[in-house]
C-alpha cells in the first residue's frame, strides 16, 4: 500500500523529513477496523513527533492522527462497524498513524463519521475534537448546560482545539468565552466561532481582560505558548481558578499556583488508548455525540485549508505551515 513515512528526524525543509513509501498492508485485530483513508488532517504533535522520533535504523514511521474512511473489514470482536461504513478517528500514538492507504483502528476510539460532512472535512475533527471535549467536561470540570456566571479564557483560540473548544463552550455551556489571537483574520475566526470577545495575546493578557471590562477570569485553556504566558495566566485568573494545558513546555512551576489555590489539569488525548484505561470507549461516544452535533448544525468543522492529496510533498508543505505557528483551522489532505 501507499504510504508517506520518514527514517531519520530532518526538517522539513529537507526532502527526506517525509517520504512517498510503499508498505505492507495492516491486518486487523480482534477490536480493530481495517479502514481505507479517504482524507486526513496535520496537527502539532505530527511535527513534534517527526521531529523528537526517530524510528529504529532502516525503519520508516508513519505518522498521522486524524482520518476519515471507510470500513473495509472488521476484526472477529467488532460489535459496532460494518464494511462500508464511513468513519473518523484520530488513532492511537502507540501504532502506525493514518498517512496511508489502509490503516488499522480500535473500533473503541472511532465513531461513524458525520453525514453532512465530506470525508476531508470529518478528518479536520477527532484530535481537537476529544482534546477540546475533554479539556472542558473532564479536566476543567464544566458541566454541560453548567457555567453560568463564569468566564473561559482560551489562549490560542485560532488553533486546531481553539477552534473547536470555543464553539463546544459556546453550544454546550453558559460560559462566557474570551479567545486570544493576534492577526485580523484570527480575531474574525474567532468571533465567527463563537467567542464573546477576543484580546491580544502579544500583550499582557491581564492587562488586556482589564482593558476590555472583563477582570479575572474563572479558567484558562492555554493551548499554545504556556511557557511565555504561565505569569500572565496566573495573574489573570480568579482564586480557586482553574488552568488546563495541553502544549509541552521545558519545566512548569507549580508553586506559584499556591497564592491562589488555583489548580493545573494536563489534558493528553492519548491517554486513554495509551494505557487501556476502562473507559477508553469514552473517545468513540465523544465522536459519536460530536457528529449529532454537526449533523444539527450547532458545531461545524474547522477544516481551513486544503493541500491536495495525500503525498510526501504537500505532507511537508502541511508540517511547515504547523511549525510557523500560523495556522488557523486544520489543514486537510485528501486522496492518494
Amino acid at each position: 500500500m501507499k504510504a508517506i513515512g520518514y527514517y531519520q528526524s530532518l526538517p522539513i525543509d529537507d526532502p527526506a523529513a517525509l517520504q512517498d513509501i510503499e508498505l505492507p498492508a495492516p491486518v486487523a485485530g480482534p477490536r480493530d477496523l481495517l479502514v481505507r483513508v479517504n482524507a486526513i488532517s496535520v496537527n502539532p504533535v505530527d511535527t513534534k513527533v517527526r521531529k523528537n522520533m526517530a524510528p529504529e535504523a532502516g525503519q520508516a514511521r508513519v505518522l498521522g492522527w486524524d482520518a476519515a474512511g471507510t470500513v473495509e473489514a472488521v476484526g472477529s470482536d467488532v460489535t459496532g462497524f460494518r464494511a462500508g461504513d464511513r468513519v473518523y478517528y484520530a488513532g492511537t500514538i502507540t501504532r502506525p498513524g493514518a498517512n496511508s492507504e489502509l490503516h488499522v483502528v480500535d473500533e473503541r476510539i472511532a465513531a461513524k463519521s458525520p453525514q453532512s460532512l465530506d470525508d476531508a472535512q470529518a478528518a479536520a475533527l477527532p484530535l481537537t475534537a476529544i482534546t477540546a471535549w475533554e479539556l472542558l467536561f473532564d479536566r476543567l470540570g464544566v458541566p454541560q448546560g453548567g457555567g453560568a456566571g463564569k468566564t473561559l479564557l482560551v489562549v490560542g483560540g485560532a488553533g486546531g482545539v481553539g477552534s473547536i473548544l470555543i464553539q463546544l463552550a459556546r453550544q454546550l455551556t453558559q460560559l462566557r468565552v474570551i479567545a486570544t489571537a493576534s492577526r485580523a483574520e484570527t480575531r474574525a475566526w474567532c468571533l465567527g466561532l463563537g467567542a464573546h470577545a477576543v484580546i491580544d495575546h502579544t500583550k499582557p493578557l491581564a492587562a488586556e481582560l482589564q482593558a476590555g471590562g472583563f477582570g479575572e477570569v474563572d479558567m484558562v485553556a492555554a493551548l499554545t505558548q504556556t511557557a511565555q504566558h504561565y505569569a500572565q495566566i496566573i495573574e489573570s485568573l480568579k482564586p480557586q481558578g482553574k488552568i488546563g494545558v495541553i502544549d509541552d513546555m521545558p519545566v512548569l512551576d507549580a508553586m506559584p499556583l499556591k497564592t491562589k489555590s488555583l489548580s493545573l489539569h494536563w489534558e493528553m488525548m492519548f491517554a486513554r488508548a495509551r494505557f487501556q484505561t476502562p473507559d477508553m470507549a469514552e473517545q468513540g461516544q465523544i465522536l459519536a455525540e460530536l457528529a449529532t452535533l454537526v449533523d444539527a448544525g450547532r458545531i461545524r468543522t474547522t477544516a481551513n485549508a486544503s493541500f491536495g492529496p495525500i503525498n510526501a510533498a504537500n505532507l511537508r508543505r502541511a508540517h511547515a505551515l504547523i511549525e510557523s505557528g500560523t495556522a488557523q483551522g486544520k489543514v486537510v489532505l485528501q486522496g492518494f
